[in-house]
């Protein structure tokens, strides 16, 4: 791969990448969201629709604190898109699940996720949508070593 190759490539990492930030906040936040924000999406996201997340976990999952985490569901709950309960054992473990409205939230954003993924393997054939998919893995386990991110 040619030098010219390499910087076009990361030219367009890099625009991939605000492109993809920019589009998630434009299509994610539309009408109905409007009171909440990029980061609280994905805070939605990491508590799931399952079985309630404890406040470590779900701190874990998104690299915060617990205390920056504590910060956003405060103004989450106080929206209507949370419920944080005491755990019955032990009354430290406080346990979050979405709301209807959270749940609404939540859908939203995994049909904007869809969308995008149909959109890059709409013209794909099953072997180069699984050499795009080494390539991200690829990516993904630089990034990681890079950060010490999981």
């Amino acid at each position: 791969m040619g030098r010219d190759t390499k910087r076009s490539l990361n030219e367009l990492l890099v625009s991939l990448f605000n492109h993809v930030m920019d589009m998630e906040a434009k299509a994610v936040l539309t009408e109905g969201y409007r009171d909440i924000s990029n980061n609280d999406l994905h805070i939605i996201e990491a508590i799931g629709v399952e079985e309630p997340r404890n406040m470590s976990v779900i701190a874990n999952m998104l690299t915060v604190t617990v205390s920056t985490l504590t910060t956003n569901m405060n103004g989450l709950e106080k929206k209507g898109y949370i419920r944080r309960e005491r755990g019955v054992e032990d009354k430290r473990v406080v346990y979050v699940t979405l709301t209807e409205k959270g749940r609404r939230a939540f859908y939203h954003h995994r049909d904007f996720h869809k969308r995008m993924i149909r959109a890059i393997v709409r013209d794909l054939s099953e072997e180069e949508m699984e050499i795009l998919y080494r390539c991200l893995v690829n990516l993904n386990s630089f990034l990681e070593s890079e950060t010490g991110i999981k």
